[in-house]
């Protein structure tokens, strides 16, 4: 078999075979010994009809038109593979002519390939990660969370005002536009994280700045406060719910002390030490878990900032079809439905094809980035490289399967696989990387967050200068 590969546009390439008249003859003779062993002749024993018989009973072209369409159908696929072509889509032949004894045949395909893109830099990324191990901030984080995790609540002093992250004791009263009360509202004592969502933001503004004691009664819209939790069910019942709140008392969160007594009573480590120790390993275990997936995610979105190329169509739609692919066989071995997904994640199916478009492209950007770094750098994977995955697969006949998938025109897919693996690895053992703290960053975000800007700060100056005039 002799191939020639032509570029056309839109990334397009035009293939012609050509398959020798030796080859050609071979098959037209075995098929028809195939058909003589295959159809009832009269006068002839199975086997041992002469040709001119057979082209009589099945008619002239049987056998050419036969021939023709094992020959397009079995060469393409090798010859994409010989060709080192990397097809989106499938082929478009052109009108095949039937072959014809003694004489060479060819046929000619069209199909989009991948687009050979560059990158604008090919330096080594840089990128920013949380450092190995588990440091002392680190370590305070987790304690603090588990100290968080047994708080307890006591009385604020009684002239503590209600703020916009306050714990409250509230005693609520709740009727609908009939004045008849409503029951899912109401309560003598419920303690409520302003801001939560629990309650519209309106119901907040209304209790923000009361103190111990303090009531008030206002009304709000059930069409304006869908974003409630406990009021969404009363759309349709009712128009409006008329609130009377009395603050009980304004809370405040007490964690427990760090002691070594606390900690063996409560948590059952032998001391602080020893808690401090333990929550260390655990850090470093999560940390050499997911480190190595973090670098990978940040290496190749750094790269995919150097691509600047719209990925063409074809490719995104065979990357998000092979998402969604992937999706469905997972969800098809965890038992589940795709309806009981959607509303675990509280996502429509709307937001789900926007999730995985969204997807498809960055996967689409970060793949054709590491094939233009793989081309720079000649990442190449060979027969062996290819045969290994197979493998791994742990198929029974790793050499036969690979053959399948070459006479199936699939092989490319695993070879591309293997090379941008290489590619990736490649990419992340060259980047420069700057460790960073998490929790000091956490901490540093938290503080800049509840620092008052400029105009804020100079506000309150101009307020404090007013009030002391």
């Amino acid at each position: 078999m002799e191939t020639k590969v032509e570029a056309l546009q839109d990334n397009k390439v035009k293939v012609t075979v050509t398959i020798d008249a030796k080859e050609v003859d071979n098959r037209i003779k075995k098929t028809y010994k195939d058909f003589a062993n295959k159809y009832n002749f009269p006068g002839f024993r199975k086997g041992k009809a002469p040709r001119p018989i057979i082209d009589n009973a099945l008619g002239a072209e049987a056998v050419s038109a036969t021939v023709t369409d094992d020959i397009v159908n079995g060469s393409y696929p090798l010859a994409i593979d010989s060709c080192d072509l990397y097809p989106v889509g499938k082929p478009d032949f052109d009108e095949p002519a039937l072959v014809e004894g003694g004489k060479p045949y060819e046929f000619a395909f069209t199909v989009e390939v991948k687009p050979i893109v560059e990158l604008s830099s090919y330096e080594p990324v840089e990128v920013k990660l949380p450092a190995e191990g588990a440091s002392d901030a680190e370590i305070d984080q987790q304690i603090e969370g588990l100290r968080d995790y047994y708080h307890k609540f006591e009385n604020a002093n009684a002239n503590t005002k209600v703020k916009a992250d306050s714990y409250v004791d509230l005693k609520i009263k709740a009727t609908d536009e009939s004045g008849e009360a409503v029951s899912s509202l109401e309560s003598e004592s419920r303690l409520y994280l302003v801001g939560a969502g629990l309650f519209p933001a309106a119901f907040d503004e209304k209790i923000i700045g009361l103190k111990k004691g303090a009531v008030e009664s206002f009304s709000i819209n059930v069409e304006d406060a869908k974003e409630s939790t406990l009021m969404a069910s009363l759309t349709g019942k009712t128009e409006t719910v008329n609130f009377e709140v009395e603050v009980l008392a304004v809370k405040k969160e007490v964690l427990p002390e760090l002691t070594d007594e606390w900690v063996k009573e409560t948590l059952g480590f032998e001391s602080v030490a020893d808690l401090r120790e333990r929550v260390a390993e655990t850090v470093k275990e999560q940390k050499a878990e997911v480190l190595p997936r973090i670098k990978e995610n940040t290496c190749l979105n750094e790269l995919a900032t150097r691509f600047d190329v719209e990925v063409p169509a074809a490719v995104q739609e065979e990357t998000e079809a092979k998402l969604l692919q992937d999706f469905f066989a997972q969800l098809q071995r965890q038992g589940a439905s795709f309806d009981a997904y959607l509303q675990q994640n509280g996502l429509t199916s709307d937001q789900f094809k926007a999730d995985v478009k969204q997807q498809a492209a960055d996967t689409a950007k970060q793949d054709m980035a590491l094939d233009a770094w793989a081309a720079h750098f000649d990442i190449k994977a060979t027969d062996e490289d290819v045969l290994e995955e197979f493998k791994k697969s742990g198929a029974k006949n790793p050499k036969a399967l690979m053959e399948e998938w070459r006479k199936n025109g699939q092989l490319y897919l695993v070879r591309e696989g293997v090379v941008r693996s290489r590619a990736a690895l490649d990419v992340m053992d060259k980047a420069k990387v700057t460790e960073y703290d998490p929790a000091e960053e956490a901490a540093k975000e938290e503080k800049k967050a509840k620092k008052p800007s400029k105009k804020k700060a100079e506000k309150k100056e101009e307020t404090k200068a007013d009030a002391e005039a």
